[in-house]
């Protein structure tokens, strides 16, 4: 849905500023003209056009507005509603985030070209991006694995040996150090999860466990010469992770992101709602029933 929304907007954008020009260009000085003559031809004074045609009078009114969106939503910060699980307790169901655009490269909003460079994800950020399988969907996950480096999970465990450019005094494989909150304030399929403090290096973040479930490894995404349950991340993609980590469809199934494929960085949650009936109340179940004010501000 949101890449349709860009091409309308873009659509829009051209029609709307198209009959503008062509109007301002070709139509205008006519209408100017004959109003002219004809109060001349009165011995009246000529005044300015009292109505511009409908259409032209619409396109003057919408495409500035339009123009202003599309350049804000393609080119600076885009909302993003969370509609799954897969980034709990980091983001619920409801909450409503702003993506950064150009934290990777400015691009166009047709053709997703690179236009202008502007820097590259770090270990830890939130993304969003392009669905390697399906691009016409937009995931958000967390990056893990930068080119280069080798990741292994195991255990429920995550494991990373960094990218070596030297070839000497190397780092060797570690465990990405976890610290123990709490259990209990989030529960799927009837267990009490375990949330953890991952230390990521530079980010530190909350995750969650689920104390039996444990994804099987025969459905992995594997690569040629390496171990079940390990990727070495190549240049221009990276590797990411839910931070619900047993209830998340991620790089451990389908892969490795590419560049191309990223829309943003996730800095901020601007508002979020609660969701919580059923279907058989009198109300849709798309209808909020409370906002959770606190959870508005910046994403770790």
């Amino acid at each position: 849905m949101a890449n349709y929304f860009s091409l309308i907007l873009v659509a829009l954008t051209l029609i709307t500023g198209l009959i503008w020009l062509v109007d301002s260009l070709v139509f205008a000085p006519k209408r100017k003209a004959r109003l002219q003559a004809a109060a001349t031809a009165e011995g009246a004074r000529y005044g300015e056009d009292p109505q511009l045609p409908y259409l032209v009078d619409t396109s003057q009114q919408i495409f500035p507005v339009i123009a202003f969106v599309l350049v804000l939503r393609s080119f600076l910060y885009e909302p993003f509603q969370i509609p799954s699980g897969s980034m709990m307790p980091t983001l619920l169901v409801g909450d409503f985030i702003l993506v950064e655009k150009f934290a990777y490269g400015v691009k166009d909003p047709v053709f997703r070209t690179k236009l202008i460079e502007t820097g590259v994800p770090e270990r830890g950020d939130v993304v969003v991006f392009k669905y390697p399988e399906d691009p016409s969907i937009d995931y958000i996950k967390r990056v893990i694995g930068l080119p280069g480096d080798t990741v292994v999970y195991q255990n429920k465990q995550v494991y990373i040996k960094p990218k070596c450019e030297s070839g000497n005094d190397c780092s060797k494989l570690k465990a990405v150090p976890l610290t123990f909150q709490e259990r209990g304030e989030f529960v799927q399929d009837m267990a009490q999860l375990m949330r953890y403090t991952e230390d990521l290096g530079t980010v530190e973040h909350d995750i969650l466990r689920h104390p039996v479930r444990e994804i099987s490894p025969v459905n992995f995404y594997t690569q040629p010469g390496t171990r079940s349950n390990e990727w070495i991340v190549p240049e221009g993609q990276y590797f990411v992770l839910g931070d619900n980590r047993d209830n998340s469809r991620d790089s451990r199934f389908w892969g490795f992101v590419p560049d191309a494929n990223l829309v943003g960085k996730a800095v901020a949650i601007w508002i979020s709602f609660e969701f919580e009936r059923s279907p058989s109340d009198f109300l849709p179940t798309w209808v909020p029933t409370g906002v959770r004010f606190e959870r508005a501000g910046g994403i770790h």
